[in-house]
């Protein structure tokens, strides 16, 4: 067995989510045009850098009001495909709810090594911390969502110690997260064939799973979901990272989306009757204690 009951063929079957899906194509191109649209009629900043790569770049688009709270969404692609392009579509419910969205970029494998990835949103979330004041957002409530391997990167993030990065940064800079179809334990990524792309070791799988660099304290609450059509790896995924939450006194809500696959999970984000929507704005908007 490669990993658990898994020979290797039967693992990489688990993460192969575009052979699950055969027309997946069909939901990226409509992410695409809705985001096209998105852009066309929301008041958005483009481009904006956080780094020197042409990758290291966020969209900020502003909610009507100032000092409004902020969600930043991280787009998934297995870290080596997709762009934040795909993903304005999200904006539109959350700039009527009040809600500032930002929309991350960052650089690819495998030009680049997962440690670098992971950097890359740290720094591109450091450097929206620094400049929401001018942007007209609040600092103080910045909220997470992420897709897949954005689930995972805006899991990550919610584990760092922001201080240590830069002297400035609150340790509670990530007020909420809400992570869809998320990994959370890169050891099984490491054994599949994903990594011929990634080139995980050992030591950095071990060392970017949220799974084992979860911080002692409760941190803000955490929203997981998963397709109830997804692999039994990602349903496996998600009840252990609740589960270790759980136990370390984090606050977490674990849902499945009924009837919907990898790439349709995420769609439930920009649905407003959809269960995620309402939850993202009920973490968004609940009163500070």
């Amino acid at each position: 067995m490669r990993y658990r009951d898994y020979d290797q063929a039967g693992l990489d079957a688990q993460y192969n989510n575009r052979a699950l899906v055969p027309d997946h194509p069909a939901f990226i191109e409509a992410w695409e045009k809705r985001s096209i649209e998105a852009r066309r009629h929301l008041s958005v900043d483009l481009d904006l850098a956080y780094g020197d790569d042409p990758r290291q770049r966020l969209d900020f688009f502003p909610a009507p009001q100032r000092d409004a709270p902020v969600l930043a969404f991280i787009h998934g692609g297995y870290w080596q495909a997709l762009d934040k392009a795909h993903f304005s579509h999200i904006a539109p419910l959350f700039i009527a709810a009040g809600i500032a969205v930002a929309v991350l970029g960052y650089r690819l494998a495998p030009a680049q090594r997962m440690t670098s990835i992971a950097a890359d949103v740290r720094a591109g979330l450091a450097w929206l911390y620094r400049e929401l004041p001018a942007l007209g957002g609040d600092r103080s409530r910045i909220h997470l969502a992420g897709h897949s391997a954005g689930g995972h990167l805006v899991s990550l993030a919610a584990t760092t110690d922001w201080p240590s990065i830069a002297p400035e940064l609150p340790p509670g800079l990530v007020r909420g997260v809400c992570s869809i179809s998320g990994l959370y334990d890169l050891e099984p990524i490491r054994l599949s064939y994903l990594n011929a792309a990634l080139a995980l070791d050992e030591p950095e799988a071990a060392a970017l799973s949220p799974m084992a660099t979860l911080p002692a304290k409760p941190s803000g609450p955490q929203l997981l979901a998963v397709g109830g059509l997804e692999s039994a790896e990602y349903h496996r995924q998600q009840a252990d990272y609740a589960a270790r939450l759980r136990a370390a006194r984090h606050p977490v809500q674990a849902i499945v989306l009924e009837g919907r696959h990898h790439f349709s999970a995420v769609d439930a984000l920009a649905e407003p009757d959809s269960s995620l929507f309402e939850g993202v704005l009920r973490q968004i908007l609940a009163p500070r204690f």
